[in-house]
């Protein structure tokens, strides 16, 4: 991190396809960087193979059989296994980050599941509602406090919190994950306001269509793989036509976010929702007002 050679960043990895995200964003420093890595559904190790810093990682499963894959390539990790909804865990997450590491600077709870999808409010039974508040928002609550009771009293720091499109736009579906996203944003506001003054940065990240297989994961659950990715396709295609920027977002543009927030280059901002979403959020793109005029052309002649 710039002006910050040998600071020691704790990453919290958890959503399905975030190993692409953990190798952008190795790519992007231009130093070397000591990281703790906890996730709860995927591995990262393919992170190794192409890319070969001094990384030590904790991770959630089966710890030992991933500290002998990067090893053999190559890669000094330390693996942590963390279930970020038990705040015991979570201290020792960042005990274990200081112990190890002498430090930490940048924390970024990025942690977080989807729940279940209901269409409908009356068919919810809310059974998932405390494990997707556990992680989404517990997990973020305790691991920026655990960040900051080490960070304010060693010459401050970073913590990048990861929202989503779905704490800013309100949708009926996943009623769980939207609560726990809006939690996040507000949260965060909170703890920079709180923080400030001890030279902790609290900002939050709000991801909208990111190509990882999460989405697919809620949209199409036990389907052939064959139609869900026909699907997908199509669920993709359609998002589009609702963002500016007609491209497909991608982990690597949530990892410039994460790094700059990280940086120094950031250090005059705290208390902020960024969204990585395309656009999605700023309104409705050209052709929706094209489509509502020709309804309104189709109205007329009729």
């Amino acid at each position: 991190m710039r002006g910050r050679r040998g600071d020691v960043t704790a990453l919290q990895l958890a959503c399905v396809g975030l190993a692409d995200f953990v190798r952008e964003l190795l790519v992007m420093v231009d130093e070397q960087i000591e990281v703790v890595v906890h996730e709860l559904e995927r591995t990262v190790d393919d992170v190794a193979e192409q890319h070969r810093p001094l990384v030590p990682v904790g991770d959630h499963d089966d710890a030992a059989a991933r500290g002998v894959a990067w090893s053999e390539a190559h890669v000094d990790a330390r693996f942590q296994q963390t279930d970020v909804a038990d705040p015991d865990q979570v201290r020792n997450l960042v005990s274990f980050a200081v112990e190890t590491f002498g430090g930490l600077h940048v924390m970024f709870n990025n942690a977080g599941i989807s729940g279940a999808r209901h269409p409908r409010l009356v068919d919810d039974d809310l059974a998932d509602f405390h494990q997707v508040m556990g992680v989404n928002l517990l997990g973020v609550m305790v691991g920026t406090r655990e960040a900051a009771r080490h960070m304010a009293t060693n010459g401050g720091g970073s913590i990048i919190n990861t929202s989503s499109i779905g704490g800013i736009q309100a949708a009926p579906g996943m009623w769980s994950y939207h609560t726990s996203k809006v939690g996040v944003i507000f949260f965060t506001k909170c703890a920079a306001v709180d923080l400030g003054e001890q030279g902790i940065r609290v900002n939050c990240i709000a991801p909208g269509n990111i190509e990882t297989p999460i989405l697919g994961s809620v949209m199409a659950a036990n389907m052939p793989e064959d139609e869900k990715a026909e699907l997908m396709k199509r669920i993709r295609e359609f998002i589009l036509t609702r963002q500016a920027i007609k491209r497909q977002g991608n982990t690597s543009d949530i990892a410039e976010a994460a790094l700059w927030f990280a940086s120094d280059r950031s250090s005059y901002v705290t208390g902020t929702l960024l969204p990585i979403d395309g656009g999605m959020t700023a309104g409705a793109p050209p052709e929706t007002a094209k489509s509502f005029e020709a309804v309104k052309q189709g109205a007329v002649k009729g």
